[in-house]
């Protein structure tokens, strides 16, 4: 009973344990919402654009985990010191959203250059921004659609939001932000040689009093289960190193 006692009280004091143990916080892209609670809804989620979240950690935010949608954030931080090495763990593509009905007869990339149709699109200073501008180079179509933007979003969620509600015509979104709006909304494909190279990244945060738990959360991630609930979500599965 001694012994057993003793067990009982050394399992109960064990960091991150269901009685006693604080969850992790972890800072995500706005195109992560759906799908990171799913493959662990323990820790505290901070879901917003990668730029934000990654200012918020240089200014000492207490993050424990850093996911972001595009490498560029997670690599400057891990330059400056302030994060572990970063791991490839999801790849996306971008396509056109509409609303259900349609109003502006968007068929292709290509109709959006009409006069009078209403664009949404990311900021320059956040991934799915920089991502739709080097999509719109590629196609040549740039000056065009730049023409029809009337808003420009902070993360992919505003962009969503806005077409989901008919507050535009189109918005430039990951295939993965269509399935939780389906029902509202309809996708139009961009073409396959045209698009970039979308790779998140994530990291444990090297100031987290929780580095342990941080790691594990990385590795339920880049686990079996974890790749496989990103593929159902839609996203692609990079090579794990």
């Amino acid at each position: 009973m001694k012994r057993l006692l003793t067990v009982l009280v050394a399992t109960l004091a064990l960091p991150g344990s269901a009685s006693g143990g604080t969850p992790i916080t972890v800072f995500a892209a706005a195109s992560l919402t759906h799908a990171l609670p799913r493959i662990d809804p323990a820790p505290r989620y901070s879901f917003a654009g990668s730029d934000q979240l990654a200012i918020q950690i240089q200014q000492g935010a207490p993050a424990d985990v850093f996911a972001a949608a595009s490498p560029k954030q997670p690599e400057l931080l891990f330059r400056n010191g302030l994060v572990r090495r970063p791991v490839a763990f999801a790849t996306n593509k971008l396509i056109v959203l509409v609303p259900r009905s349609n109003p502006a007869h968007i068929q292709s990339v290509y109709d959006l250059r009409r006069a009078g149709v209403k664009i949404v699109i990311g900021d320059a200073t956040v991934p799915i921004g920089t991502y739709t501008r080097q999509i719109l180079e590629t196609l040549g179509i740039t000056a065009d659609v730049s023409r029809n933007v009337v808003s420009e979003e902070t993360d992919v969620k505003g962009i969503v939001t806005k077409v989901a509600l008919g507050e535009a015509d189109a918005g430039f979104v990951y295939r993965t932000d269509a399935k939780p709006v389906a029902q509202r909304t309809r996708s139009v494909a961009l073409p396959n040689w045209a698009q970039p190279a979308i790779r998140y990244e994530v990291a444990v945060v090297k100031a987290s009093p929780r580095r342990q738990a941080a790691a594990a959360f990385v590795k339920k991630l880049l686990s079996r289960r974890g790749r496989l609930l990103l593929k159902q979500a839609g996203f692609g599965l990079p090579q794990l190193p």
